[in-house]
């Protein structure tokens, strides 16, 4: 699914103009994205929550050469699935 994708579905079932729905996507993409910038964490009740993780830097290879390397300290998103959403997909596996 794309960012145009969830455009489209916002216009069908809200009934909203296509660029009243856009500008609605574009609003929770930029909040997201500056809760993130931020470090703060952003859970989604019934869904999941993103944090912002530190990562150490740490020793690491190169798989092509095999030359050792130091991979610099970096932040990085991590998703957790919330148990509601993960119970609602393992009942499609049954």
């Amino acid at each position: 699914m794309t960012k145009a994708d969830i455009v489209d579905t916002i216009f069908e079932k809200v009934g909203l103009s296509k660029k009243e729905a856009q500008d609605i996507v574009e609003i929770l993409f930029d909040t997201m994205r500056q809760t993130f910038v931020e470090g703060e964490s952003l859970k989604i009740s019934g869904f999941g929550t993103f944090n912002v993780r530190k990562k150490l830097a740490r020793r690491g290879r190169n798989p092509k050469t095999g030359q050792d390397l130091e991979i610099t300290p970096r932040r990085v998103i991590t998703f957790r699935v919330s148990n509601q959403l993960k119970q609602e997909i393992e009942k499609l596996d049954a």
